[in-house]
């Protein structure tokens, strides 16, 4: 009897703790730095942004002056962002996802950390531009 009360009370608490959400971590302006200060043009920042994403598995779409398109697909899971960039500042916003328990400004915290990895790769191969 009492295994299966630790029981009634276990299962309800693993589920829950599955379902790791977080709210959406959108990078908002980050500025554009090179290692030598020197100042980039926007087609380098958007040709920096495709690279980094490609090296991280993410499909990247340049889809008009201005904004790419990356798009990753990893076990089953989908999730799509905005990159718009400029020579000076760019973002990574969240367009849509999928098997991602997208619900409001909620989602599987996996994503928060596929972007912030995204990030963190253009910020890398910012600095190293020249």
């Amino acid at each position: 009897m009492k295994i299966f009360r630790i029981l009634i009370v276990a299962i309800p608490l693993l589920f829950l703790l599955g379902c790791r959400t977080a709210p959406i971590q959108n990078v908002d302006n980050a500025a554009v730095v090179a290692s030598t200060h020197k100042k980039l043009t926007a087609n380098q920042v958007k040709n920096t942004i495709i690279r980094s994403g490609n090296e991280l598995g993410w499909s990247m779409n340049p889809v008009k002056p201005g904004l790419v398109v990356g798009t990753l697909n990893l076990r089953g899971h989908q999730a799509i962002v905005s990159i718009p960039y400029t020579a000076s500042n760019f973002s990574i916003k969240y367009k849509s996802s999928e098997n991602l328990k997208h619900h409001g400004n909620m989602i599987h915290s996996n994503y928060n950390g596929w972007v912030r990895n995204l990030y963190h790769k253009i910020q890398t191969n910012l600095s190293a531009a020249a």
